[in-house]
């Protein structure tokens, strides 16, 4: 029996890979390149279409930890992002094209998978999983209403601009990390008081892409520079363009604002603006952004955009092993379940490869424990209060607490991510190991 997956996202691309690896053979559909979004500019899988960084590395960070246990689960976004990664202090950074690629011709070579190039417009018969993340087409969105008998909740998300390394005035920037942690990975673009209130009055003022009243719910994590501006002069200072850890080598001291530039492909010659999510129109981008003084003379290879996003109320619909509680040959993964975040989409993508293969090979198999990173999203997922759900990232604080109190923050989230990949290597030995 085939199991079809909807999406050649990073969730699709990973339940794809976890079905093949247990021995099903796989239909993978993405319409892109036939129907492309307003987000994707390639055809390939695996496009990042935001930011072009993972997060930390850390076990001291929920990043780290989440990473940790994927990687413990033979992640291929995790394999195929180390070879295509870029230089990004303690972040996880990727060449765009070349991870995309590289993932593309990786699963397209595998036996018993087959990469379909159409749109789905229904769902299909099951067992299938629907990947489609945050740009679920209008047509298989109206027939996900069907299916769950209650409307999806739309929103709008924002990506960052990219401009050319070569057009960014080195003669005031400077290269560094904050503390001075990892390598001088960032392009730090420092601002006087006098220069950051120039710029912050021009942001509130600037004309944005208007929004449809059905469309103004925003993930705060992914929130516009301009939505943040207009909360306050002082917002951005605290918050993506705040200066604590940087010194200016040209004044030996803190500058008043930075904007850091993070490199975006293995070359070296593209950088993107970091926290610069926006909707301002393009013409205003290119105006308010060019007011940063290392940015006067900036090339926009990519203005930001925005672009629509989908999710379900997962705790109405789904069992914590993200089927639908109604028709359960019907599994949803990625950002469409109500997670946030890269790494976070391609956890459950695992998770519900590994649940379909279950099904198809008709044994049973319980989530990972919620002491572990993975197995916290997917209880939170189908058992946060319906009423009030919203998309999350994995944070520490999903975790159920050590029994033993550890005062100091970062030992306190080491000692819990020892707990969480010991448990998850329990299960995998457990539960993991009756199915493969």
């Amino acid at each position: 029996m085939e199991v079809k997956v909807i999406g050649g996202g990073l969730a699709g691309v990973e339940a794809a890979y976890a079905l093949s690896k247990a021995g099903v053979e796989v239909k993978l559909y993405e319409m892109r390149p036939r129907k492309m979004t307003p987000a994707h500019s390639t055809g390939y899988l695996a496009e990042v279409v935001c930011s072009n960084s993972f997060g930390a590395t850390s076990l001291s960070t929920p990043s780290g930890l989440l990473k940790a246990e994927m990687e413990a689960m033979d992640s291929l976004v995790l394999k195929v992002a180390k070879r295509a990664a870029v230089p990004a202090g303690q972040a996880l950074a990727v060449d765009r094209e070349a991870f995309a690629r590289e993932v593309t011709e990786f699963l397209e070579s595998l036996p018993g998978l087959e990469v379909v190039r159409e749109e789905v417009r229904e769902i299909p018969p099951g067992p299938v999983i629907i990947a489609t993340g945050p740009l679920t087409s209008e047509e298989l969105s109206r027939s996900i209403v069907d299916l769950t008998g209650r409307k999806n909740l739309f929103f709008y998300d924002a990506t960052s601009p990219i401009v050319s390394a070569s057009s960014i005035d080195m003669g005031r920037a400077f290269v560094a990390s904050r503390y001075g942690k990892g390598g001088a990975d960032y392009i730090n673009c420092p601002m006087t008081e006098e220069e950051y209130m120039e710029f912050w009055k021009a942001l509130v003022e600037a004309e944005t892409v208007p929004l449809h009243d059905f469309e103004k719910h925003l993930f705060e994590s992914c929130l516009p520079i301009e939505e943040l501006a207009r909360r306050g002069p002082q917002t951005l200072i605290f918050g993506p363009l705040k200066p604590v850890g940087l010194v200016d080598p040209r004044t030996g001291e803190m500058p008043y604002a930075v904007v850091q530039l993070r490199q975006d492909n293995i070359a070296a010659t593209l950088y993107s603006m970091v926290g610069f999510q926006t909707r301002l129109k393009w013409g205003e981008q290119k105006r308010v952004f060019s007011m940063i003084p290392c940015l006067r003379r900036a090339e926009f290879v990519k203005y930001g955009v925005m672009h629509r996003n989908t999710y379900i109320n997962s705790p109405a619909l789904l069992l914590p092993t993200l089927q639908f509680r109604k028709k359960q040959d019907v599994f949803f993964a990625g950002q469409i379940v109500g997670v946030e975040g890269y790494m976070e989409s391609a956890a459950t993508g695992i998770m519900a490869g590994i649940f379909a293969a279950a099904l198809v090979k008709g044994r049973e198999i319980s989530p990972p424990p919620p002491t572990t990173a993975i197995g916290s999203l997917l209880n939170y997922v189908s058992r946060a209060d319906w009423r009030n759900f919203q998309p999350m990232n994995f944070v520490f604080g999903l975790l159920p607490p050590l029994k033993k109190r550890i005062r100091k923050r970062r030992e306190r989230r080491l000692a819990l991510s020892r707990r969480a990949l010991r448990d998850l290597e329990d299960w995998k030995e457990g539960e993991l190991a009756r199915l493969l």
